[in-house]
């Protein structure tokens, strides 16, 4: 290598690590990065996928996509399988790969997608930082079919950068988790120490209140203040419990139980297979079963639940039953209410499926299925 070669070589690196140093949002580091990639290289596209130990993959970040992979919004990108991907799953892409027909765009050319810019190969590197690999990063242009030795010791240097940096930010956002996790612990706390004992403190006043009075109006008064500060308690506790839900440490579904039996649920159990759930699903299924537990509460008119967990195949699914009211479910109908709309957008955030079916006296079932 010349030194001119050298010296444009270590340009690139620096200006993307720039960017990846200073990146907080990761889809939008990795479209930038990807982006003066191909500017100061010339390549004509690139693309990075997200890999999870699954092997689902995610599109995280494109630049300058032919039509073809455009298709219906990015689909051909988004589904079905393909050399790199497999490649990557089987354990059989270590390092830089000097050139690979690419499958979705002969999928595209088979199937008359659109044009494709005469695009047909792509060079494909693994993303990783030590022994975590986190996805692909690929790059082709028109009509080149190999990339020259350098040319993949770039990339791969590249990618080094792209994974560290992924790396970065996700341990950001754990550690924003666990910031979280204690700022509601404390604000627990501080609830319980203050806001609940003052209820408890006027409850006791109002029913000291309730003895003490002789006329009937002064003891209603009392009365309905007493009735008030209970029913403020008893919403109080269910607030705390939702910052700093007792017995997680024991297990999801001993926190869901307490927290049933706790609002007047009689909470039957059936677990099947044992592991340590990630804090991220265990939180997802602690917050949908709250919900459930409160709409089943509110709008059953019966006391008795059923919580299954199931963990089998690398996937956790939470099922909750009740034989209570129950109403029309429909998969073409909206879900009719915020509460089962919230236990949906939590499931799809962690990249499960939610599904409910009820019938009007034959209550109602909530299926939670989450990928581990």
């Amino acid at each position: 290598m010349d030194k001119q070669t050298f010296l444009s070589e270590l340009k690139i690196l620096k200006e993307i690590a720039e960017i990846l140093n200073h990146g907080t949002d990761l889809k939008m580091m990795l479209n930038d990065a990807l982006a003066k990639l191909l500017q100061v290289t010339g390549l004509g596209t690139g693309w990075i996928f997200f890999i999870d130990k699954n092997g689902n993959y995610e599109l995280l970040a494109s630049n300058h996509l032919p039509p073809a992979l455009l298709n219906e919004e990015f689909k051909p990108m988004c589904t079905g399988d393909c050399w790199c991907v497999d490649k990557f799953i089987g354990g059989r892409l270590q390092k830089a790969s000097n050139i690979m027909e690419c499958k979705r765009l002969e999928d595209s050319i088979l199937q008359n997608w659109g044009e494709t810019w005469d695009l047909t190969h792509h060079a494909t590197v693994p993303l990783f930082a030590g022994e975590e690999q986190f996805g692909l990063l690929n790059v082709a242009s028109p009509h080149k079919t190999h990339f020259e030795q350098e040319e993949l010791d770039l990339l791969s240097s590249v990618a080094l950068q792209i994974g560290t940096a992924i790396k970065r930010i996700l341990l950001t956002q754990k550690e924003q988790e666990i910031k979280l996790i204690e700022e509601r612990n404390r604000l627990a706390k501080d609830l319980h120490d203050s806001v609940s004992q003052l209820l408890f403190s006027v409850s006791l006043s109002a029913k000291a209140g309730m003895t003490m009075s002789k006329e009937v109006a002064i003891k209603d008064t009392f009365s309905q203040i007493h009735e008030i500060a209970q029913n403020a308690q008893a919403e109080m506790k269910a607030l705390i419990w939702q910052l700093h839900p007792k017995g997680l440490e024991n297990g999801i579904l001993s926190a869901l139980k307490n927290y049933g039996e706790m609002i007047g649920l009689t909470v039957q159990i059936e677990c099947n297979g044992i592991s340590s759930l990630p804090s991220t699903i265990e939180e997802a299924l602690w917050r949908i079963g709250q919900e459930a537990f409160n709409n089943c509460k509110k709008h059953s008119n019966q006391q008795n639940v059923i919580l299954q967990l199931t963990i089998k195949d690398n996937n956790v699914k939470m099922v909750i039953i009740d034989y209570g009211t129950g109403f029309n479910s429909s998969v073409k109908k909206e879900l009719p209410s915020l509460g089962l709309k919230n236990m949906k957008e939590r499931t799809e955030k962690v990249s499960g499926t939610f599904s409910i079916k009820s019938k009007i006296g034959k209550g109602t079932k909530i299926e939670v299925k989450i990928p581990l």
